[in-house]
């Protein structure tokens, strides 16, 4: 039942993220989806380092835009509307009541390959995932490539990029 939160929660959030117009608030729910998509791949993995890992990496990529939308947006206000909010209460009432009972709104001349297809997807927790298939032996070269391709690219980037000509230069007085 703690996956099925989790998952609507995620569902929520990036209604949130299409409905929303401010870059500050963009960026807060895209750190609370990455959030969220952590602690599922941690409960579903054996192990929390993957999620630890691709959360450390979402929450570096979100301070550089966090210093970007800064320096470009930095004193626009929150336009809040209650249309949104009352649609965001709801959604997730619907989608619990689903979860409650899931064979309400389904046709009673249902098949029983469809009532067990439903079962199946409830009760996916049950299942064994593993996210330990990327670093076994056999793909250990492939991973360290692919390592290296960033490290070379970051490499790049730093000594393409010039500190005094871009959004984040100090102003001339």
């Amino acid at each position: 039942m703690f996956l099925m939160t989790i998952m609507l929660t995620s569902l929520m959030l990036n209604f949130t993220f299409m409905l929303s117009n401010h870059p500050m608030m963009m960026m807060f729910t895209i750190i609370l989806q990455t959030l969220m998509i952590c602690l599922l791949t941690g409960f579903i993995s054996q192990s929390f380092w993957f999620s630890y890992i691709l959360f450390l990496v979402f929450l570096g990529g979100m301070l550089v835009l966090f210093i970007y939308i800064t320096s470009l947006a930095s004193n626009e206000m929150f336009n809040l509307n209650m249309k949104y909010f009352i649609f965001l209460i709801s959604f997730p009432m619907i989608v619990m009541f689903f979860f409650i009972d899931p064979y309400l709104f389904l046709p009673s001349s249902t098949n029983n390959d469809m009532l067990l297809l439903i079962e199946n997807i409830i009760n996916y927790g049950e299942l064994d995932f593993s996210l330990n298939k990327l670093f076994n032996k056999s793909t250990n070269i492939v991973t360290l490539m692919l390592v290296l391709y960033l490290f070379l690219t970051l490499i790049m980037v730093v000594n393409i990029t010039n500190i005094f000509q871009g959004p984040l230069r100090q102003k001339k007085n």
